[in-house]
């Protein structure tokens, strides 16, 4: 066991750096007031605006003593899941051994981000997402055990709990002497959490809720003491139904579980429905204050989705390694797969998109380690973009290796079922994608409004209209309308610093014309939305690599120039999709085709089978 001693060594020293250093920054602001909290770029991006603070330059996370920290776990942390962990038996007997759940909670690894005077490692968002980054290259069924616990089971403690919740469950979450989970999915409500049915009462001494009602599909399930639970609550006079959320043990009388769900995939972490039946829960349990579990369930969600793209970001590296091996030893036609086109363009798309995923993943990191606020667009954006490239990265690992990949073996099919969840749970990719686009054009609201009123009525702003025909005018020609990014990107990165520019001026435009056009009806346009959603996410994505490429440019990086390569490249294929995304939005022609789409699953759902008759029975 001297690997775990090494490992729990290196993060006790880790906490100590990371605690000094957080006492000496709090002490050092402590004299002067804080400066605002720099604006989203995603969110101004719906009004065309460009707000730099958070993209440019690309963040720096860490500290020298944060780079120490970090370089004491990272090969600890690898050489445990290379010597110790066996990712394929916990995948076969459907949970991970109790030998390896010991040695996660004595090497810290359910208290990554809980402060060290409260037990924990007190890492910050980037270095959680750095281990979380080797986690999810070597088995993301015990990803999901640690992630469920610390990401979402009990980070409503961590964020919201006053003092006495937090000295009284993180220490001993901290330690894995507890696991917790999130409760909120049931089986009548899935992305739409405010249609929850569980409900929560004030007993008649007011000293405690009753709880009933049941969990769907809850990660940790089965082994979690603690759960983060929401529930519809009766508040005020006239008793209106509002979600609150409370820290329930699995001890309170009338808490229990059903069997572990079977599973495609992340089968070594154990799901299961969660049943409460007249559940007392003390009133000091409630987080924040009645009616505030919304909020926090939103919260949470959005807090912990960037650690997904940095497991996803490990995982591609993974699977990059494994193909780039087989194709320079594999030999067909009397060449090794890596001589023929076909096999390159693959290896380079995955490097694309694992390069891309990196880069987005880190960026929000630092934000959030910086204090940034306003961080929901973005992190639905790497959790869309990240969970998608994975899949496709897996997908393409296995063609690569033709029957082989297809065998159970040769361990890439367990890759592909456990990467499967990630673009259900936590936010179907789906639902993320209209929540980007709502949550944009909500954002831009006044100012569109008041963009609508002065075209119906010119003479009432004439200002605003005529700044309004210039910049379309110079849309129109093809000019920027927004200040250029090639004043903070490298040289070498001209051509797609002006893609980027042009992608972000006509989208401000298109999204000026849908509000106006649709008004409130916007929200019903569905296939529109999911337009504008991949044109944000592709926009953010080019910014994002851009910023990381100048950085590794100026800073003369080894790999400068490949990172150039995969910019350009990237920007290149991504401005397209952005315009056509942007052009389809607003294209009569592009309505007419998905009235049409809307018809045709309209007729099937109503008739329940496929309609055409079959070419057989004419």
């Amino acid at each position: 066991m001297s690997l775990l001693r090494t490992f729990r060594v290196g993060l006790t020293t880790g906490a100590r750096l990371i605690r000094r250093r957080q006492l000496a920054a709090a002490a050092s602001s402590s004299s002067k007031d804080k400066d605002p909290t720099p604006s989203s770029f995603a969110l101004n991006l719906f009004t065309g605006k460009l707000v730099l603070d958070e993209v440019f330059p690309f963040p720096e996370a860490l500290s020298e003593e944060g780079k120490e920290t970090l370089g004491l776990l990272v090969d600890p942390l690898t050489k445990f899941y290379e010597e110790v962990n066996d990712a394929a038996k916990n995948d076969q007997n459907e949970k991970v051994s109790d030998e390896v759940m010991d040695a996660v909670k004595k090497m810290g690894g359910f208290g990554m981000q809980i402060p060290s005077d409260l037990g924990g490692l007190g890492l910050t968002n980037s270095q959680y997402a750095r281990l979380g980054e080797i986690s999810g290259g070597y088995d993301l069924g015990l990803s999901i055990v640690m992630g469920a616990h610390q990401s979402i089971g009990f980070k409503g403690i961590l964020l919201y709990g006053n003092e006495e919740q937090k000295k009284k469950y993180l220490p001993r979450l901290a330690s894995g002497e507890l696991i917790a989970a999130y409760c909120l999915t049931e089986p009548t409500s899935g992305s739409d959490a405010q249609s929850i049915r569980c409900k929560a009462e004030l007993s008649p001494d007011k000293k405690h809720y009753i709880l009933n009602g049941s969990k769907l599909w809850i990660s940790n399930g089965v082994i979690a003491d603690v759960f983060t639970v929401f529930a519809q609550t009766p508040l005020g006079e006239n008793q209106e139904n509002k979600i609150t959320a409370f820290i329930v043990e699995r001890n309170f009388e009338g808490v229990s579980n059903g069997p572990p769900e079977k599973k495609m995939g992340i089968k070594a972490s154990t799901t299961a429905a969660v049943y409460f039946d007249n559940v007392k829960i003390p009133v000091e349990n409630v987080l924040l204050e009645p009616g505030d579990g919304f909020k926090i369930a939103m919260n949470i969600l959005n807090n912990g989705r960037f650690g997904m793209a940095a497991a996803m970001t490990g995982t591609m590296k993974a699977l990059i390694q494994r193909a780039s091996d087989h194709v320079s030893q594999r030999v067909q036609f009397g060449s090794t797969l890596d001589s023929y086109g076909s096999i390159q363009s693959k290896i380079a798309k995955m490097a694309l998109q694992a390069y891309v995923t990196e880069s987005i993943a880190y960026m929000i990191s630092a934000n959030m380690d910086k204090g940034a606020e306003e961080f929901q667009l973005e992190a639905a954006i790497s959790k869309i973009y990240g969970s998608e490239a994975a899949w496709n990265v897996a997908d393409e690992c296995i063609q690569i290796h033709g029957g082989m990949g297809f065998m159970t073996d040769a361990g890439l099919e367990r890759v592909l079922r456990d990467l499967r969840i990630f673009r259900i749970f936590e936010g179907t990719n789906d639902i993320l994608r209209l929540f980007i686009a709502l949550t944009g054009f909500m954002h831009a609201g006044k100012q569109l409004r008041g963009l609508a009123k002065a075209i119906q009525n010119p003479f009432s702003n004439p200002s605003l209209v005529f700044a309004e025909g210039t910049k379309r005018a110079k849309n129109a020609f093809g000019l920027a309308t927004t200040s250029s990014l090639t004043q903070f990107t490298h040289p070498d990165l001209k051509k797609p610093s002006d893609q980027a520019t042009a992608a972000i001026s006509k989208f401000g435009i298109t999204a000026q014309d849908l509000v106006v056009k649709y008004k409130k009806d916007i929200i019903h346009q569905q296939i529109l939305l999911t337009q504008i959603a991949d044109a944000a996410i592709d926009i953010y994505a080019m910014v994002s690599v851009l910023s990381r490429a100048t950085r590794s440019l100026k800073l003369n990086l080894p790999s400068a120039e490949h990172e150039t390569k995969l910019c350009t490249i990237f920007c290149d294929e991504a401005s397209e999709r952005v315009l056509t995304n942007l052009k389809n939005a607003k294209s009569a022609q592009e309505q007419q085709k998905n009235d049409v789409l809307k018809d045709i699953a309209k007729e099937v759902v109503e008739k329940g089978h496929y309609v055409p008759v079959h070419p057989l029975e004419v």
